[in-house]
């Protein structure tokens, strides 16, 4: 199943949301299933969410886009829905669609109609097996110790909380694996990614900062050089310019799961109405699970290789070639011998014997509490290689779950009584005025 967007609109789905009449629902569509989905309730709004979507334009020609819908709100006379792409895929010449058009039940006049179309055929195989597409491939495990490679899927949370006594149950029951669990909380689940701030796109696709990564990196260090003069090696700065809002390579994460429902609660709470939050965003804790093994510290040689990619210029990142079969060929690249200059000058006696799961996978660090705001939230990060994706599902080397928040407003007061809040997560002067201040802010009740 998939739905089939297509517009006259110009530019329209270069925007994250598009408004149907709600009469141009379920055009083209076979009548068994518009039956079934026609009332559009909440289980069927899910359900239609779950599906890829094909977003087009009126015509045989322009860009098409893969992606997914992420929102739908209804009115008597419109359909409202909110909308992502999938950035493993590249935009798409629509004439090529159109060419296996029959074999995703597009029929030739709905080519040249605004309709919202769903159809009972597998889009991605399809395009696929006519190699409008190439399907990502998840890669073997890395023998290095890191997370592979792979491509992002679908989102699902497999419980959920509306309060903190039932999410410490949740983390309970995690205990006794025999591995290591860290976490994350993203206050919209349906929107935030397990993406570092390096990787993210623009609504066209376009990267918004790995072009001019090793500018940035150097610009911060030439305004601010008094900052990173304890620094002792790329790891630190990247961890320092991450707590700057630098966008890096790195996730966050947390070994303290009380740390990650408080930045899954911090924000999207809705409208506030008659003294309740209403029309909030769910919130999500993401636990990862992985063995002790697979864990590397500040000083490793592997995040020595991932974090000097920093200092590579683009062009010179996508000149190294990954699939090389010897270690020689691999180290005999230009652009491996200037990534191991750099490596040398924070470890002298290094090796020219760098892997390609060195710096093409995902590594888990723990890097020094050099600041008060890693040590407040018992960070640790992701260090994201070459072309990395990580599987929104985990891996069997790799254990992702998730966990749905909601009632977020209550649990930030639940929180608050653990002496877990703004003041404590964020531990600066101004941070610790403005939670002092809002508790101590008259209140309505208080006459």
């Amino acid at each position: 199943m998939f739905n089939f967007l297509i517009t006259s609109r110009s530019g329209a789905w270069d925007r994250q949301f598009y408004e149907y009449d709600r009469s141009r629902f379920l055009e083209y569509t076979n009548d068994e299933i518009a039956e079934a989905l026609k009332d559009l309730t909440d289980d069927q709004k899910n359900v239609i969410m779950d599906w890829p979507c094909l977003f087009a334009y009126e015509g045989t020609q322009g860009i098409a886009r893969i992606g997914r819908i992420t929102r739908i709100k209804e009115s008597k006379n419109t359909v409202l829905l909110e909308f992502e792409f999938d950035e493993n895929y590249d935009p798409l010449e629509f004439g090529k669609i159109v060419e296996i058009a029959p074999l995703l039940d597009i029929r030739e006049w709905e080519l040249s109609r605004t309709h919202w179309a769903i159809k009972d055929e597998d889009l991605i195989t399809r395009l696929s097996k006519a190699k409008i597409i190439r399907t990502p491939v998840i890669p073997k495990t890395s023998n290095a110790g890191g997370i592979p490679r792979s491509v992002k899927s679908d989102r699902k949370a497999t419980s959920s909380v509306t309060s903190v006594n039932g999410f410490i149950g949740k983390i309970m029951e995690l205990r006794g694996t025999g591995k290591e669990t860290f976490f994350r909380g993203h206050s919209n689940r349906k929107k935030y990614k397990l993406e570092p701030s390096l990787l993210r796109k623009d609504i066209k696709g376009n990267y918004l900062y790995l072009q001019h990564e090793h500018l940035m990196y150097r610009e911060l260090i030439i305004s601010d050089s008094a900052e990173f003069s304890v620094d002792t090696c790329t790891l630190d700065r990247l961890v320092r310019m991450q707590h700057f809002s630098l966008p890096t390579r790195l996730l966050d994460i947390t070994s303290n799961p009380l740390i990650a429902l408080y930045f899954a609660c911090k924000s999207n709470f809705g409208k506030l109405e008659n003294g309740k939050y209403v029309g909030e965003d769910e919130g999500e804790v993401i636990t990862f699970e992985m063995e002790p093994k697979q864990i590397k510290y500040y000083d490793s040689d592997t995040i020595s290789c991932l974090a000097n990619l920093v200092r590579l210029t683009k062009a010179e990142k996508d000149e190294i070639d990954l699939q090389l079969q010897t270690i020689d060929e691999f180290n005999a690249q230009p652009a491996l011998k200037r990534l191991l200059h750099f490596i040398r000058e924070e470890k002298a006696f290094f090796e020219p014997r760098i892997l390609a799961d060195h710096i093409g996978g995902i590594t888990c660090v723990k890097g020094k509490r050099s600041n008060s705001r890693i040590s407040s939230q018992s960070g640790a990060f992701l260090v994201f290689g070459l072309n990395a994706i990580l599987d929104e599902t985990g891996s069997s080397d790799f254990g992702v779950r998730r966990i749905a928040v909601k009632n977020k407003a209550e649990i930030l007061k639940q929180l608050d009584l653990l002496n877990i809040n703004e003041r404590t997560v964020f531990p600066y002067i101004e941070n610790s005025a403005r939670y002092v201040a809002k508790k101590y802010a008259f209140q309505e009740d208080e006459k």
